[in-house]
């Protein structure tokens, strides 16, 4: 591995490191200095995020996810001309399918996604915007696709997780459909599948402010 390759390593209890990275995005849309070496926290509680200040350790952080293998499934949604694809497992709840294409991706409505109910660039544009891959799409009978972009970049969403863009990580289980060109981090503490999000901050109201 060369010295200079961005890459995301775990501290068993501690932060996520990030080394050699040159494009990191706060929240509030301003770019963060970046440093060779960088210690981001994913214990939910330091009081200078998204930086670690060491607080892992005096609340007892564990690392360690749960044994998510039977939450691993691919969902298929096939329309006449576009068949999408979902994994429950990587979904941040980030809402960006629903606020662009709301009449596809809908979850008062059964099934919640409806490929026929928008068109190929309705649906294009939700896979390009939603930050986990857990949405996926093909013309119907293709193979699935994930829509990512080439920016080597990590964003910080308001409360809620690391949005992380074609950054390798070092991870001991690998969903279905998951990929490193586009994937979400746990920042909060509370997924249960470590270091990945599963959107947990969200169903426990997890905010920057009230941290861990």
């Amino acid at each position: 591995m060369s010295d200079d390759k961005v890459i995301i390593e775990q501290r068993e209890n501690g932060p996520l490191v990030v080394k050699n990275l040159s494009d990191l995005r706060l929240a509030d849309g301003t770019a963060a200095e970046a440093k060779p070496v960088m210690a981001l926290c994913r214990c939910g509680g330091s009081q200078n995020k998204p930086f670690c200040d060491g607080t892992h350790k005096n609340i007892g952080f564990e690392s360690a996810g749960s044994d998510v293998a039977a939450k691993d499934k691919v969902r298929a949604y096939e329309g006449k001309d576009v068949t999408v694809y979902y994994n429950m497992l990587l979904c941040s709840h980030a809402g960006e399918c629903g606020r662009r294409a709301a009449a596809v991706f809908n979850p008062k409505q059964k099934p919640w996604i409806q490929p026929d109910n928008g068109t190929r660039e309705d649906i294009h544009e939700v896979m390009q915007a939603c930050p986990s891959g857990a949405l996926r799409y093909s013309e119907t009978g293709g193979r699935a696709e994930l829509v990512a972009n080439g920016d080597v970049c990590i964003t910080v969403e308001k409360d809620g997780p690391y949005r992380v863009s074609n950054v390798p990580v070092e991870a001991g289980y690998w969903a279905q459909g998951q990929s490193e060109k586009k994937y979400v981090l746990c920042r909060c503490g509370k997924s249960g599948n470590k270091p990945f999000c599963d959107g947990t901050h969200r169903d426990e109201g997890w905010s920057d402010e009230t941290g861990a």
